[in-house]
């Protein structure tokens, strides 16, 4: 009868060695220790101690959603920008990487939309000059422009995800990116 304590023994030293193997353990949603995943997770653990607005801040949240998008976690950025203020999401900046989130993740349209809102709120006329608005300079201005020409090929090509469309997507950007010129002599 004394016979089943060994097998009982050894069950329980393989279940108490499968439980502390780390199975149950939280795993960082970007592992390794890439530059990219570094940087997350240094922006992620410093998100409130870098600016006085905390985390979502238009600074800060800008700064992480681009850490996700360079760590190719498009997903993750959306989702900072959902769970931002009103505030931090009206930002011309946040929502410029916004638009490269949503194209990143196939959502040529929403992306197109976003991109053409941005341009939209970033000029404005005075006294028939165009001007910039607060927080909107030229740089941001071509960017988006040069995204809204991307994306409305993109759109009209029908390609909602351009990396399963390699060669759809290069002739879509091809024709967004084509550029005549007159040479006078």
């Amino acid at each position: 009868m004394e016979c089943w304590r060994p097998a009982v023994t050894i069950l329980l030293g393989i279940g108490a060695v499968w439980s502390t193997s780390g199975t149950q353990r939280e795993r960082p949603m970007l592992a390794g220790s890439t530059g990219a995943a570094r940087t997350v997770r240094d922006l992620e653990a410093c998100g409130s101690a870098r600016t006085a607005d905390g985390p979502f801040s238009p600074g800060g949240a800008r700064d992480l959603m681009q850490a996700y998008l360079d760590a190719h976690q498009p997903g993750l950025a959306i989702v900072l920008f959902e769970a931002a203020s009103a505030r931090t999401r009206s930002d011309l900046r946040v929502r410029h990487v916004y638009a490269r989130a949503l194209m990143d993740q196939g959502r040529n349209a929403e992306a197109l939309a976003t991109e053409q809102a941005v341009i939209a709120d970033c000029r404005f006329e005075v006294d028939g000059e165009s001007a910039f608005s607060t927080g909107c300079d030229g740089v941001l201005f071509v960017a988006a422009v040069r995204r809204v020409d991307i994306l409305h090929a993109l759109v009209a090509f029908g390609i909602e995800d351009a990396q399963g469309h390699p060669e759809a997507s290069l002739a879509a950007y091809q024709c967004a990116t084509r550029e005549a010129r007159i040479v006078l002599e």
